[in-house]
């Protein structure tokens, strides 16, 4: 059975890092490959937001919160997505998800997803 799981979430205070990881349990390694794959937050009363996503060839796309602090990246022979986030502010506190789908703009429409992971930054 395919799953997406998270890990990696915690309370920080202002400043910190944190690193989430997302394994794809049961995903053929073709698929993970060729999947778009992507993170998402939400916080309590927002609508989820992409925080970065990263295509099939590399490509990635990072949300303007976020540009120059997280860097998404993947790791083919683990099926394992990273978020690694610097330079944490209490706005980021949310809910993460890791999502893939076939295309990068096809997360809302067809994508899996995660359970998610907290993430709670303090100042």
């Amino acid at each position: 059975q395919e799953q997406l799981v998270e890990s990696g979430g915690g309370s920080v205070q202002a400043g910190e890092s944190l690193r989430l990881s997302c394994v794809a349990n049961g995903y053929t390694s073709t698929k993970f490959q060729t999947f778009c794959e992507g993170w998402f937050r939400q916080a309590p009363g927002a609508e989820r937001e992409r925080v970065a996503s990263m295509d099939s060839d590399g490509t990635t796309q990072y949300a303007d919160s976020v540009k120059g602090r997280f860097t998404i990246s993947r790791d083919n022979s683990k099926n394992t997505l990273y978020l690694q986030m610097n330079s944490l502010k209490p706005d980021d506190t949310a809910m993460f998800y890791c999502a893939t789908a076939l295309r990068c703009d096809w997360f809302k429409a067809y994508g899996y997803w995660g359970q998610g992971t907290q993430v709670t930054v303090s100042l």
